[in-house]
């Protein structure tokens, strides 16, 4: 009797002992589409690489997108369950695709209009009657727009090409089109393939005006149902976030050589610089005060004007800082 104990109590101990890594190693798996551009997967990228996102408890699988149309279809299809992009996180929830709950940084100079030097083109107005390559409904697109107006040209005098932004960019780069508005790290293309282009302008000369929102949003049946998943993904983001902040040399230079190999590391800091960041705290004013809902209504007003749709959910309604406040609170 007590061998027969020994040996049950033995068992039932290792079967525990046994289970309890199986248990410890469950990871809750999250559906990820996101943009290739340390704007949009820098937090990412760090957050992966350091762990971050993995002591949560989060297992990404991580989908890329080449521009924020196409991830924005790929959630409203169903394939994913949260994405990270550019200026299209203001358009695709105001017509009630997407919950719009995490800011990554403000797009500062990422934006920019280069020209062919040999097209005649020196200012704005020389673009007039010309052919611009860009992907509509983008980042690009909402700086092009706001560029134009502020130098006293009306979109309509120009004639917009409509590509995805890499055949926009070869499309430049071939000069089938004097012009192309683009997003880094697009521009690195063109500045070494067409030595003689020349960068008009970018979108930093109207910030904070035209200050564009990079951040996260998620399909709207998830977000209703998995608030502390993405309670996860906020905590592990604020401090791959803020390890950026903090230790910006070492973060750029791990993701140059893990994820941007092909990118030499000046580039990858140019495109650091020509975002806006703040700590996890230092957003929670700016969630707080109105700011995040201001800056992307005025992206919205532009995506919606553009589209000819007058009845669509205002910023107020389609963001909620409700869940990073009390995460982080």
């Amino acid at each position: 009797m007590h061998r027969r104990k020994f040996l049950k109590t033995t068992l039932t101990a290792a079967v525990a002992g046994l289970a309890a890594p199986a248990l410890a190693q469950s990871k809750t798996k999250l559906r990820v589409g996101y943009l290739h551009t340390v704007a949009v997967d820098g937090q990412i990228w760090t957050g992966v690489d350091r762990g971050f996102f993995d002591k949560q408890g989060l297992e990404l699988d991580l989908r890329q997108f080449n521009t924020g149309l196409e991830v924005f279809q790929a959630m409203v299809g169903g394939s994913l369950d949260v994405l990270a992009t550019g200026a299209v996180l203001s358009n695709f929830p105001a017509r009630g695709q997407g919950k719009v709950f995490l800011i990554n940084d403000i797009e500062v100079a990422t934006a920019q209009l280069w020209v062919h030097s040999d097209a005649g083109i020196k200012s704005y107005a020389d673009l007039k009657g010309k052919r611009i390559a860009t992907s509509t409904g983008t980042t690009a697109h909402v700086f092009l727009d706001r560029a134009l107006r502020a130098n006293g040209v009306d979109p309509k005098e120009v004639e917009l090409v409509n590509q995805p932004m890499p055949a926009a960019v070869t499309a430049f780069i071939s000069g089938a089109v004097p012009a192309v508005a683009l997003w880094v790290p697009f521009n690195v293309a063109v500045r070494d393939k067409v030595p003689d282009a020349v960068k008009l302008t970018d979108a930093s000369a109207y910030y904070p005006q035209a200050a564009i929102i990079d951040g996260w949003a998620a399909a709207n049946g998830f977000y209703d149902t998995n608030k502390e998943t993405l309670a996860k993904l906020i905590r592990g983001w604020s401090e791959a976030n803020d390890y950026m902040i903090s230790q910006s040399d070492a973060a750029l230079e791990a993701l140059q050589k893990g994820h941007y190999s092909q990118t030499p590391i000046a580039d990858i800091k140019e495109q650091f610089k020509a975002q806006k960041m703040f700590t996890s705290q230092e957003w929670k004013k700016y969630y707080t005060d109105g700011t995040v809902t201001k800056w992307l209504q005025q992206t919205t007003d532009f995506f919606m004007a553009n589209a000819g749709v007058k009845d669509f959910t205002p910023a107020s309604t389609y963001f909620d800082p409700s869940l990073y406040l009390k995460t982080l609170a």
